[in-house]
């Protein structure tokens, strides 16, 4: 398996754009509208928010997937469509306008929306961009549509790798969006994955469920669940291998390239949380079993006040140490060792749940990097988990203080 270029449009038989129609009003310079189309009917499989408060475009999408099948995906940024007036109707007309411009077939299209809540929307920028959207469609156009999709994101979210399957070159290729409310619990904020590679839909949804929980939802910027969260899978089978249709070697080696992936795009995501300087990673080993690692790793990256330490390139590990006997797994709490490394090497600093002497100038000098690793041993079982999250600084709070305007 290898990396390559392309994005969501690696796959054979995709396509993509992305433009500006007017949804940003303040903002002109800034694409709003993106689009994905595959050539052919694929199937599809989607993981959704757990907000009870969700955009309208999640109860359309869900609609159009009852079937498992999808051949597009619409996407607006700048508004959320979440508790505006008509939000459904906006949704569902998008998706029959999409249908007008592109020939495929309304139920067919998964539509999205992220942005600020609450304000309303209407059909006129869907109207005024749709034309010049479907016609700037490309097997280049990956990048255009995932720098459509940002909201306060600095950089657009890529990733694709080319793999075998029953010696057939197949591809995934993928594009996320995500800055701040930010802390999955089902899907994560959004993130468009297409792969010409033939997947039953029960295979696509199972490999898709199951990678979640130890990539998207193993990520949090701010503790924030967004009311959009969505994460749509299309396979198109353009590649030509025999169609997946249960578990065995060929589904294995389609996970684990779906999972080279998503493990990118989640470093990703963190990295560029709102105001961030730091990726923080934490590795916790020795658990009870993997739910308890995937839940104490994700309490570590998700405590507001270890956060801050690592913005001030501070080897607080008690916060670790408190953020982990808070998280809500079963542990024992007696023989926790912590290190804390970077590029600059790594340094002990907790074992047998105490102190463990270490310098201070070495321990800020290892913090002081953009990438920091937090190991964490219990001791106690084989359970192993990561998770990925970002400092806390003060431009978070400037981000978030006029996000709207």
């Amino acid at each position: 398996m290898n990396y390559i270029d392309g994005g969501v449009c690696a796959p054979a038989g995709f396509q993509a754009a992305g433009v500006h129609c007017g949804i940003r009003s303040k903002n002109t310079e800034k694409k709003d509208l993106a689009l994905i189309v595959s050539d052919r009917l694929c199937s599809a499989a989607a993981v959704y928010t757990t907000n009870k408060v969700k955009g309208a475009p999640i109860a359309v999408t869900k609609a159009h997937l009852e079937n498992r099948k999808a051949q597009a995906v619409i996407c607006n940024s700048g508004n959320a469509n979440t508790c505006a007036p008509n939000g459904r109707e906006i949704a569902e007309k998008t998706c029959q306008l999409t249908a007008e411009y592109t020939g495929i077939p309304a139920e067919d299209i998964i539509v999205c929306s992220t942005g600020v809540i609450g304000e309303p929307l209407s059909m006129e920028p869907f109207e005024r961009g749709m034309g010049p959207l479907v016609q700037a469609l490309s097997a280049d156009g990956g990048t255009m549509a995932a720098e459509a999709i940002m909201t306060t994101d600095t950089v657009s979210k890529e990733c694709a790798v080319e793999f075998e399957l029953g010696g057939k070159t197949c591809h995934i290729g993928a594009t996320a969006k995500g800055s701040g409310m930010i802390n999955p619990n089902m899907a994560t904020m959004l993130s468009f994955i297409a792969t010409d590679a033939a997947v039953s839909p029960e295979m696509l949804q199972k490999a898709l469920s199951e990678d979640i929980k130890d990539t998207y939802n193993q990520l949090s910027v701010d503790g924030d669940t967004s009311t959009n969260d969505t994460v749509a899978i299309m396979a198109n089978g353009a590649a030509g291998n025999k169609e997946i249709t249960e578990e065995g070697p060929e589904f294995e080696t389609f996970c684990r390239a779906l999972r080279m992936v998503t493990e990118v795009l989640t470093k990703k995501l963190a990295r560029d949380g709102e105001g961030a300087t730091k990726l923080i990673e934490c590795q916790v080993k020795g658990a009870p079993d993997a739910d308890a690692a995937r839940i104490l790793s994700k309490s570590v990256i998700s405590s507001d006040l270890f956060k801050s330490a690592m913005f001030g390139e501070d080897a607080n590990w008690g916060r670790v140490l408190c953020s982990l006997g808070y998280a809500r797994a079963d542990f024992d709490a007696s023989d926790i060792q912590v290190e804390m490394g970077s590029g600059k090497g790594v340094i002990k600093v907790c074992e047998h749940s105490a102190l463990y002497p270490h310098s201070e100038e070495e321990a800020a000098e290892i913090l002081a990097e953009e990438e920091i690793t937090i190991y964490v041993d219990l001791h106690q079982g084989k359970g192993e988990a990561k998770a990925w999250g970002c400092d806390l600084t003060y431009d978070y709070v400037k981000i978030n203080g006029d996000y709207r305007s």
